[in-house]
């Protein structure tokens, strides 16, 4: 098959004449200022990584997927098998969720082996994502509202939650949607579908993405191109079968209970109206202030369908709202369904859809400035993120006293200091492994007695207290 992808028509000049005619009117393409969308995507990655580093260093960490990824990539980098120890001593990531993409950080993790390695490269991974999505608007718009749906995308709700939400294997599609979607509105088919492939290996439900731009193309190319389209439904067909073979076969292979464990999400037992509330708003947060309900109008919106509808119909409500990080796989899709949106409503015989067009890349880089001031990115702009409190640096003292290579149980606060450098356990899921230290973050006391409560996790094992600070206790074994 990749030998015939390269035989693909790249672009409409492969089109004779007559039948450029009857396609209709196209939209004016110029090219953008080369340095426009790099200059934007270099200020967004400062900006991004600034917010996750800053927050790193103040301690700050939201979950456990910053330690628990940063196992993963730590394996990679010594060539071992992905062992996620937080998920369970000797968890096989890979039958957790199917993410192999992570490999990819392995060789940047090796010359820095610290979270902030991964933190930095989500960002740029991010950033990366606004030359497309920038380049494709103004190609398709000029270079103002090509700037502004680039902002608009830069700063988006989506994007912000994932920048703040430590580090998640998603950032590699970000930038995979948008060259792909780029690809798609130039016409060039060949590089949509290779563009759109290796979502299979960024997780198990993006192969059904992969299937929902092989239709765009297919849906672009119908007119131009019946090669393209017989490739685009190849690949469709390639991505919804990876989805079912990765959650059937590969991941229970990995998995030690020999299943998926995520089914019991989705078919929980809520029905798909439940949390309507939730789920009405966050798809007015997903339309509104992105694209002024626009977007709606491409076909590009297509790509968005297979992660909001999994979403959607889980019975787990922590996928229906606009936290965390689910919507940033999103988030070119809607810049670019917006700029092909917008040009094609120029040609729009109702003048007021002409107008409402013509304004909306400007409204929507307004709106996600004025979001900014209540999103993630506008704590750059608190003297005090860039200072670490003398809590947090007594903290850091008293993890330092571990020794590398110990094995700790631990609770989200201690957690990614020390992944680098030990074996670390969630709390309370450490068995059969009695660990050497036990690290918590007890701010608030929910676990009462350190020690009574470290018995009740490894009854006959006999720790100490070796240190407090900031909150932080540190037990020790025998």
């Amino acid at each position: 098959m990749s030998g015939a992808l390269l035989t693909l028509p790249e672009n409409s000049s492969h089109i004779p004449a007559k039948q450029k005619k009857q396609d209709g009117p196209r939209p004016r393409i110029s090219p953008p200022p080369a340095a426009d969308p790099h200059l934007l995507a270099a200020a967004l990655f400062l900006a991004y990584a600034a917010l996750g580093v800053l927050r790193y260093r103040r301690m700050e960490t939201l979950s456990w997927d910053l330690g628990i990824f940063e196992q993963v990539v730590r394996a990679y980098a010594h060539l071992q098998a992905p062992v996620a120890d937080l998920k369970g001593p000797g968890t096989d990531i890979l039958g957790d969720h199917f993410s192999p993409v992570t490999a990819l950080l392995a060789p940047a993790y090796r010359l820095f082996p610290t979270p902030v390695t991964l933190l930095v490269a989500q960002s740029a991974l991010f950033a990366l994502a606004a030359v497309p999505v920038t380049r494709a608007s103004a190609r398709l718009l000029g270079r103002r509202r090509g700037l502004a749906v680039g902002v608009a995308f830069g700063l988006s709700w989506g994007i912000q939650r994932a920048v703040d939400f430590d580090f998640h294997e998603i950032c590699f599609a970000v930038p995979l949607i948008a060259f792909a979607l780029e690809a798609v509105l130039r016409g060039r088919w060949r590089a949509a579908l290779l563009y759109a492939l290796p979502l299979v290996l960024v997780k198990e439900d993006l192969g059904l993405t992969t299937a929902a731009l092989a239709v765009v193309v297919a849906v672009r190319a119908r007119a131009t191109s019946p090669r393209a389209v017989r490739y685009a439904v190849a690949v469709a067909a390639f991505g919804a079968v990876a989805t079912l073979v990765t959650l059937t076969v590969v991941i229970p292979a990995f998995n030690s209970s020999g299943a998926y464990d995520y089914w019991g999400k989705v078919n929980g037992g809520a029905g798909p109206l439940a949390g309507w509330d939730v789920k009405g708003r966050t798809l007015l947060w997903t339309l509104l202030p992105t694209t002024g309900l626009l977007a709606l109008r491409s076909p590009l919106l297509l790509v968005a369908l297979p992660t909001l509808g999994w979403r959607l119909l889980s019975s787990d409500d922590h996928y229906w709202s606009t936290d965390w990080h689910y919507s940033a796989v999103l988030m070119p899709v809607l810049a670019l369904a917006l700029a092909d949106a917008v040009a094609t409503a120029r040609h729009s015989q109702r003048a007021w859809l002409r107008s409402y067009a013509r304004d909306l890349p400007a409204c929507a880089a307004a709106a996600a400035l004025a979001l900014t001031l209540s999103l993630p990115l506008a704590a750059l702009t608190d003297p005090a993120a860039y200072r670490k409190s003398p809590q947090v640096a007594a903290v850091e003292r008293l993890l330092g006293t571990i020794p590398d290579g110990a094995t700790v149980e631990a609770n989200i606060g201690p957690i990614a200091r020390l992944t680098s450098r030990c074996r670390v356990f969630w709390v309370g899921a450490a068995r059969p492994v009695t660990p050497a230290y036990i690290a918590l973050d007890n701010s608030d006391g929910w676990a009462g007695d350190p020690v009574r409560y470290a018995t009740a996790l490894h009854p006959g094992a006999v720790y100490t207290v070796a240190g407090v600070a900031g909150g932080y206790v540190l037990l020790k074994l025998g």
